[in-house]
């Protein structure tokens, strides 16, 4: 199965299923309409980065797990990135690979050109993020708090709250993240 679109219907609808879960119960811990989850389990709609992380989440999976799903095998060698976020100006996300339960996590690539900014709603209690930044300074945001993180530098941030990563800078900004989700 290579369209994206059946592999996550199928992943959602297996994944749900064997948390005996309904629709109504998938879409109320996902924070979702049924509508939204109905249409996603038929492999129709267009999901968006906040309502892919809201099914994830709620489901206990990795963003690899949902989007790809099956056995990993011993040793997985990838050539592509799944992009997941655009920026208006052309910056970037990409979900490069990740690990399922029972240590889930999710290596990203990003790219923010100059003014760019990615807003993200709170990921699933105790989820963490560790961001090294490759070029350029980046500016996190987790609730109140802002801080910069030059060229070489490593930052360890809570997700688990609304956070932000912008660029305010006049170069682009390139940096790699690792999402660890509780188990």
């Amino acid at each position: 199965m290579t369209d994206p679109a059946a592999v996550l219907a199928r992943n959602i609808r297996v994944h749900r299923s064997a948390r005996q879960w309904s629709m109504d119960t998938l879409a109320t811990r996902a924070g979702l309409s049924k509508g939204v989850v109905v249409a996603l389990e038929q492999g129709r709609g267009n999901p968006n980065l906040a309502t892919l992380i809201r099914i994830s989440d709620a489901l206990g999976l990795s963003l690899t797990a949902l989007l790809e799903g099956g056995e990993p095998p011993a040793i997985s060698v990838t050539g592509t990135a799944t992009v997941l976020w655009r920026g208006p100006s052309g910056g970037t996300g990409r979900l490069l690979s990740g690990t399922d339960a029972p240590a889930p996590a999710e290596l990203w690539r990003w790219h923010l050109e100059p003014g760019e900014r990615h807003d993200s709603e709170a990921h699933a209690p105790g989820t963490h993020e560790l961001i090294h930044v490759l070029s350029g300074e980046l500016h996190l945001s987790v609730g109140e708090r802002s801080v910069g993180v030059p060229a070489g530098s490593t930052a360890r941030m809570t997700a688990d709250q609304p956070h932000s990563y912008a660029n305010q800078g006049g170069e682009p900004v390139d940096y790699v993240g690792v999402v660890v989700v509780p188990g």
